[in-house]
């Protein structure tokens, strides 16, 4: 605004008289108070709101307020507690209010902590999407929170993608919140309907899934899980390969997972720092007909080298060690859009009368520059959603039991493929890419994808 100077008339008595001055374009200083020297303690916590839920898991959960000793700590805890009731799945709108304790029993530093609740309704729809091998699909589920009132939750989901998969699951759900390790326990009846044309064949895919999640420390989660299921692949057409038929059939399947990750990324869709790990182990052949080992590893590391500038070094291999049974389904297929760029869906690797039939070892690596949009249009806005992306993607899929080569041999033909594009944020777990890829090595089996390449996954390599 400027500066204003005023003087009250000298007839005008009890009036003051500024004779400074008066910048109101500086900022009034604001005294500083250290929450942490003033002492308090919480003498009684109230939870409105509550219908459905039990008072054992409330009184567990805000236990942990008693102990504060000042006021930062109340604040601190509360916060906490918060996040706690949050995470159990019963309510949808959470407020926290701090007062001066009052009444009988109350104490000279004490406070009261209320925590103003609205459980979730008894039954809860919605419709979204998600994505599974560069495939959208739409999603329409049902769920039943709090259960019983300790946040167990039945769920129920379809969804259809445009390559007319289908899947349906129905799921069960029970959270221990306060046990070491804050495991979560689920059981799931599913069924699942995918093509891929690509390779020439179906599967339709009836089981059970049992999991346990809990996590070792914030960063690092673990899953174990039992999946038994019967498996049926048939093929797509009449000019399917013969080594793809050979593959088609009913199959029974056991297979016992361990999958364990440790996310150090500030967030998972443009992260500017940290990085990511995640191994997942795989055991079949306790019962069934299918018995092999399975091991899978993918990394990601994220530097900002500049302001709005990230880094990022991508990793990704595996090993299938097949004992009996194990067919195409079960392999691991390399290219496509979220994956080794440049190369159509599971274009690279081995391949039988023009379709990919899978490898039993891979190794793949992607480095990537991502920047703003050039110009910045939109910064603060909907322009913060994009990045500009530069790549170079390398990587081999090989099946050397098949070609008696040896596994170090076998994954010495890389190939390599470069590019630039955009990308796009989607709801915080997936984005688009749009790229230009150009390969540069390629064997002539390969089914390359020289061009402009759209890709949508939660995951890209």
């Amino acid at each position: 605004m400027g500066t204003v100077y005023a003087k009250a008339p000298e007839n005008n008595s009890g009036m003051y008289d500024f004779d400074e001055s008066i910048n109101f374009d500086e900022p009034i200083q604001k005294p500083a108070i250290k929450l942490n020297g003033i002492r308090a303690r919480v003498d009684k916590v109230h939870v409105d709101g509550l219908g459905r839920t039990k008072d054992d898991i409330i009184k567990a959960t805000v236990d942990d307020l008693f102990q504060a000793t000042d006021f930062e700590d109340v604040i601190m805890r509360a916060h906490k507690v918060r996040r706690a009731l949050d995470s159990m799945g019963c309510f949808k709108e959470i407020g926290v209010f701090i007062d001066v304790s009052n009444g009988p029993g109350a104490t000279p530093e004490g406070l009261e902590v209320t925590f103003q609740v609205n459980e979730l309704s008894r039954v809860v729809g919605g419709v979204n999407t998600t994505v599974s091998e560069n495939e959208g699909n739409l999603v329409v589920g049902v769920k039943c929170p709090n259960v019983a009132g300790r946040g167990e939750r039945v769920s129920a989901e379809y969804s259809m993608g445009h390559r007319s998969t289908s899947n349906f699951s129905l799921t069960a759900t029970k959270p221990y919140p306060h046990q070491a390790y804050v495991p979560v326990l689920s059981a799931s009846i599913y069924q699942q309907n995918h093509q891929y044309p690509w390779s020439g064949y179906k599967l339709l895919d009836r089981g059970v899934l049992l999991d346990v999640a809990f996590r070792t420390s914030p960063s690092t989660k673990h899953n174990i899980q039992w999946e038994g299921l019967v498996r049926d692949t048939s093929v797509l057409s009449k000019n399917t390969s013969f080594k793809v038929r050979e593959s088609s059939g009913p199959q029974m399947k056991s297979v016992v997972r361990h999958i364990v990750g440790v996310d150090h990324r500030d967030e998972a869709i443009f992260p500017r720092r940290g990085a990511w790990v995640q191994f997942t182990s795989e055991l079949a052949g306790l019962g069934g007909g299918v018995a092999h080992l399975k091991t899978e590893l993918q990394a990601q590391a994220n530097k900002e080298i500049a302001p709005d500038m990230v880094l990022q070094w991508t990793v990704a291999g595996g090993v299938l060690h097949d004992v009996y049974g194990t067919d195409i389904s079960d392999r691991f297929y390399l290219g496509g859009p979220a994956s080794l760029r440049g190369f159509a869906q599971r274009g690279a690797g081995p391949r039988a009368d023009g379709l990919a039939v899978g490898g039993s070892v891979f190794w793949a690596s992607g480095l990537h520059l991502y920047t703003p949009l050039p110009f910045r249009p939109g910064k603060g806005g909907l322009g913060e959603l994009f990045r500009s992306h530069f790549f170079v993607n390398a990587g081999c899929l090989a099946h050397p039991e098949e070609t008696g080569e040896s596994h170090a041999t076998a994954l010495q033909d890389a190939r390599v493929s470069c590019g630039l594009g955009v990308a796009l944020r989607v709801g915080g777990v997936a984005r688009f890419e749009l790229n230009y890829c150009v390969p540069l090595r390629a064997r002539t089996a390969d089914d390359t994808a020289q061009g402009l390449q759209f890709g949508i996954a939660a995951n890209f390599l």
